[in-house]
């Protein structure tokens, strides 16, 4: 019958029970706490903030957690408390079994810094099992020629409980033959001896019955009962013997149901019944009985069920050879479980982080612990990461270990790594598991913009529409999302004076620049200014970029900017030419145009001097010819080509006080009307003169020269 403790002395017993023990070893501290088995998930265990020396905010700040060997947690952090609690009921038996000391193993991590505590929980047993006889009558034969002090070992009491709660003391029910010892056995177990005291006779009294009692040491104890029948027997003076005391064999974990473990053997010098012998389990525990089976003919003992040595490593069990006349003899069998590799490695993942900037260095991507309950090589584990990877593994405790960043990452370079983390055990075959994790490298803004070009240069003729289309520019980002958003802008003038805003403005999404009015050439020849493209949201550059000149080439300076933190920035230089109302394939600075003017003044001039120096009669030769062919090229052919009439635009060309072309430079223009097109096929308005100042036939004879003008 269950009988349950005085409120009192349980509630003593819970206030004691409940301690924190503090031990520093060798390579770091750590924290040991008992609690009773039983109690209610979400009871209190300790306050850990204060005996890690925390406060609450610390203990937040730091990312404090419980992990548990495997994946199965027994306690919990009351994060705004710093309370450690336990996670569920826990039942020492079932954690535990028969051990003494049940210990469960956990470490608390601190995330920021990384640090690991190493922490033991001991369940402490409560007195929640009584003793119980595997089986509720005992027969027991004994010889009525059995001598006072004979003693006879009983079958024992199992209690699930351990320490002082498990069976103490056997007492036997009162009788005027019998006393009863309580012995102990070399595991420590208590079983019971019945000692005689006076002899028996069969004819008076053939049969007896006493109640054998167990109790265990709680307070008030527990007890069981069971039967013991005695049948007092004729004369049997032999006793069974075997062959050994002790029987010592292994067996591998995974042997089948039904494999023969070991066959025990005992004789009998007795003849008919009282020779004859029969086998069976002795004082064994209920786990034994669950695990084996014995023949009672043969002394086979062969398995029930397969074993598992990561559950129980080694058996021992009594064996008793009894003969037909009431006398029997034990022996010992110790069977040692093998263990083989039959448990793959487990990883627990504790902390994942999943996106890393690509700037950051020794980054903690992941932590994990691994185990695997095997024993010898067959539970050492290696573990490991694919090779040419930027991130190392690191050991920190005792299968524990830290996955971190090998330098800084670079998206452009790869945005996504897929890492396969490998734990492989040591054993035969070799057992191994994979865990995949995905890590993505998110963006920084570490790449400035660049243009397509390093300058652009655009023409507009002049007197132009208003909001005409004048050119574009184009910057691209190679980072991703708002860092790679790029916006042009018109950067602020060096001169406060020039209006800008009011000459030419830019799309800020795609570059397309737009002349807002109307252009004068002879105001406003070349307009240089800069052009900045930045990322959204970032500010903008403030520098000198424009500036009105009446030089032939001006540059436009265009700054892009991305909108990454800090803002990245590159620029391009832009040329803008206004032209007259004219234009050729290819027109030459004025610069270029004087050069050739006065490289055509020192050609006539040493043509002069070679004239001076000829004779008289030569001279006279020379000037009826040239009289003869001026009258007859009339049509102004020069060099094999037509020089077209009218006035050219000064600020293209050479030209004089009148506005004319210059002799030498209607050569150059004759001499490079066909060649070098096309670089400046933007320049077509020369087609309107010539149609109108030139003949038809000349037009037709040289058609390339209008193809290369881009008409």
């Amino acid at each position: 019958m269950e009988t349950q403790l005085p409120k009192a002395p349980q509630k003593r017993q819970v206030t004691a029970i409940i301690i924190l023990l503090l031990s520093w070893e060798a390579g770091g501290a750590t924290i040991k706490y008992s609690v009773p088995e039983e109690k209610d998930s979400g009871s209190f265990v300790a306050n850990l903030a204060k005996d890690l020396g925390l406060d609450l905010g610390e203990l937040a700040m730091r990312g404090a957690q419980i992990l548990s060997k495997g994946t199965k947690q027994h306690l919990q952090l009351e994060q705004k408390s710093g309370n450690l609690l336990l996670e569920e009921k826990m039942d020492r038996e079932e954690l535990c079994g028969d051990t003494e000391r049940c210990i469960l193993h956990f470490q608390v991590l601190l995330k920021n810094p990384v640090q690991f505590i190493q922490g033991e929980l001991q369940l402490q047993d409560v007195n929640d099992h009584a003793p119980e006889f595997l089986e509720k009558e005992i027969f027991l034969k004994i010889s009525e020629s059995s001598h006072p002090g004979t003693a006879f070992p009983l079958k024992i009491a199992q209690d699930l409980d351990v320490g002082s709660n498990t069976v103490q003391n056997y007492t036997i029910s009162s009788n005027s033959h019998f006393h009863l010892f309580t012995r102990n056995r070399s595991d420590g177990r208590k079983y019971p001896e019945l000692v005689l005291d006076k002899e028996l006779d069969r004819e008076e009294e053939p049969e007896l019955r006493l109640t054998l009692t167990a109790l265990d040491g709680g307070s008030p104890p527990r007890t069981g009962t069971s039967q013991v029948i005695i049948v007092v027997l004729d004369i049997n003076d032999n006793a069974p013997e075997f062959d050994q005391l002790l029987y010592e064999v292994q067996v591998l974990e995974n042997s089948p149901v039904g494999s023969l473990v070991i066959t025990v053997s005992a004789r009998d010098l007795d003849a008919g019944t009282h020779g004859e012998l029969s086998y069976s389990f002795f004082q064994s525990s209920n786990q034994i009985i669950q695990v084996f089976e014995i023949n009672a003919i043969t002394g086979e003992i062969r398995l029930k069920r397969m074993l598992d040595f990561e559950e129980i490593q080694s058996y021992r069990m009594e064996i008793e050879a009894s003969d037909g006349g009431g006398l029997s003899g034990t022996c010992t069998v110790v069977i040692e479980v093998m263990d083989v590799n039959d448990n793959v490695p487990e990883l627990t993942m504790s902390l994942l982080i999943s996106d890393i900037p690509e700037n950051a260095l020794d980054t903690v991507v992941a932590i994990f612990g691994i185990s695997d309950p095997d024993s010898g090589d067959n539970g050492k584990m290696m573990c490991s990461i694919q090779d040419h990877l930027p991130f190392l593994l690191k050991l920190t405790v005792e299968n524990f270990y830290t996955l971190v960043t090998e330098g800084a990452l670079d998206r452009e370079t790869r945005s996504e790594y897929n890492i396969i983390i490998t734990v492989t055990d040591l054993g035969t075959p070799r057992l191994k598991t994979e865990h995949n994790i995905t890590v993505l490298v998110s963006d920084v803004n570490d790449n400035a913009p660049a243009f397509t070009q390093t300058s652009y240069t655009l023409f507009v003729r002049e007197n132009n529409s208003p909001a005409l289309h004048i050119g574009s520019v184009s910057a691209t980002d190679r980072d991703a999302g708002a860092n790679a958003q790029v916006t042009y802008s018109l950067l602020p003038p060096q001169d406060p004076q020039l209006p800008l805003a009011s000459l030419v403005s830019i799309n800020a999404d795609n570059g397309q620049l737009f002349a807002l009015r109307a252009l004068d050439y002879e105001a406003l020849r070349v307009l240089e200014f800069g052009v900045g493209a930045v990322d959204r949201g970032s500010p903008a550059l403030s520098s000198p970029a424009l500036v009105l000149r009446d030089a032939a080439k001006h540059r436009l300076l265009v700054l892009v900017k991305d909108n990454g933190e800090p803002p990245l920035s590159a620029s391009v230089t832009l040329h803008v030419l206004l032209v007259d109302g004219f234009s050729q394939p290819y027109l030459p600075l004025p610069e270029a145009a004087a050069d050739a003017a006065q490289a055509d003044q020192l050609t006539v001039y040493l043509v002069i001097a070679l004239a001076s120096v000829s004779s008289l009669f030569l001279f006279s030769v020379l000037a009826f010819v040239a009289v003869r062919l001026c009258r007859k090229g009339k049509a102004a052919w020069v060099g094999g080509c037509s020089v077209p009439e009218g006035h050219f635009p000064g600020h293209l060309v050479d030209v004089n006080s009148s506005g004319t072309l210059s002799q030498s430079y209607q050569y150059e223009v004759c001499l490079m009307g066909g060649s070098g097109t096309n670089e400046f096929k933007f320049l077509r308005p020369i087609i309107s003169n010539l149609h109108s100042q030139s003949s038809g036939r000349e037009v037709e004879e040289y058609p390339s020269f209008q193809n290369d003008l881009g008409f």
